[in-house]
């Protein structure tokens, strides 16, 4: 409880920051006479990421509900899973893309959805494949979908709002505003943004990882499927066009190809790191199914 209840702070605390950035803006430009403008579209976002987190997602990866018939070990493991958590029966998706990964989706477990591409279907095996859905479903359990979705849209529309005034140029001067103020809101509010949803997003992998494991009773599993993942995703990743790009935190492993700076700005952590803890939890033995 101590590790889930200083998340929750932390999330909680990370969102303030969002807010601040979406407020500062609206208080340097025409000298806060557009703060209340600025507030209203922060709900605006917020409340957009929380009703369209299931619909985005699954429309940027192009995929299309299965049947039981069609990926019956998909059905079995999740139908097994959610039972063991007492939790109700997501929505199944695959995604006919070679690049192996897996998402969860959606404002809660009531509307949820669970996708995986064909590539990972194609690369795991049951136990491994167990090990994945396990850290999926922990996603929705945990309502990390929402948060992260919700800290998606509201950095999406931050940086947004700093182009619009970049472009237009804030027009403050005749009212005695300060440009210098301005422009360093324009240019570091979406980098503040952009770092705030990392931060929660990196947070809640190592979480659902941890968790997954424990409902899952089988934290070498998720291990594996994690080091399959991490050659998989650079042999064949997504393309890193607008769409995908807003939905890859979603996924459990980053999935366009990069290194070096790139890694820095990458939505999840090292999956190094990702795979030391979960040997870390096997080895001390200490499982309790959820």
């Amino acid at each position: 409880m101590g590790r889930r209840h200083f998340n929750g702070l932390k999330t909680a605390a990370l969102f303030g920051v969002l807010w601040a950035v979406m407020l500062g803006l609206g208080s340097v430009v025409g000298r806060g006479q557009y703060l209340v403008l600025f507030a209203a579209l922060g709900l605006v976002g917020t409340a957009y990421g929380y009703w369209n987190s299931d619909r985005i997602a699954i429309r940027a990866m192009r995929a299309r509900p299965v049947s039981e018939i069609e990926q019956p070990a998909m059905y079995r493991i999740v139908r097994e899973l959610s039972t063991a958590a007492r939790q109700p029966m997501p929505r199944l998706y695959v995604s006919p893309t070679a690049a192996p990964n897996a998402f969860a989706t959606g404002r809660n477990p009531r509307n949820a959805a669970v996708c995986c591409t064909e590539g990972i279907l194609a690369l795991l095996d049951e136990c491994e494949l167990r090990g994945v859905l396990g850290h999926e479903l922990m996603h929705v359990y945990n309502r990390d979908i929402l948060t992260s979705s919700v800290a998606a849209a509201f950095a999406g529309m931050i940086t947004s709002v700093a182009q619009v005034l970049m472009l237009f140029g804030g027009g403050d001067r005749d009212r005695g505003g300060n440009p210098l103020a301005m422009l360093a809101m324009v240019f570091l509010a979406p980098i503040a943004a952009m770092l705030v949803q990392l931060a929660i997003s990196r947070t809640r992998e190592y979480d659902a990882d941890e968790d997954g494991a424990r409902l899952t009773g089988d934290p070498m599993a998720l291990a594996s499927a994690l080091a399959k993942l991490e050659r998989g995703t650079q042999r064949a990743p997504l393309p890193a066009n607008r769409d995908l790009v807003d939905v890859s935190h979603l996924m459990i492993a980053h999935p366009f190809r990069g290194g070096g700076m790139a890694n820095l700005f990458a939505t999840h952590p090292p999956m190094a790191d990702r795979i030391a803890r979960l040997e870390q939890m096997a080895g001390h033995g200490g499982i309790t199914r959820y």
